[in-house]
């Protein structure tokens, strides 16, 4: 299945996970096309100043691989800088969120896998 970045949903979430401001995902394939245990497949956007909020995964992992902007994450705890070409992984009730803290967007692909 090939997909076109004009064909992919967009969605706009506001405060999410108790985050500030308003995140854009772009979700690349759908739970339902992915046929695997695949929660969220997204490029996630996230202005400057905005963020999304602490939250734990229970019976799931999530990756963020940043692709672009500068960000700060909360590492279940402990809190780290991220930039392009990082990534994080979080799972086993362990929690995170992440805030852009640049100038510029914050852009990030997201997948949130069961086990």
């Amino acid at each position: 299945m090939v997909r076109s970045e004009q064909e992919m949903v967009r969605e706009l979430r506001s405060n999410l996970r108790g985050g500030e401001g308003e995140v854009e995902f772009i979700h690349l394939f759908t739970q339902e096309e992915m046929g695997s245990k695949t929660r969220l497949f997204a490029k996630i956007i996230i202005p400057p100043g905005a963020s999304i909020g602490f939250h734990e995964h229970h019976g799931e992992e999530e990756i963020y691989f940043i692709l672009q902007g500068s960000g700060l994450v909360n590492d279940d705890g402990r809190e780290v800088k991220v930039g392009p070409g990082d990534a994080v992984l979080t799972g086993g009730g362990a929690g995170h969120s992440i805030a852009n803290v640049g100038d510029g967007p914050l852009t990030m692909v997201a997948a949130v896998l069961l086990y």
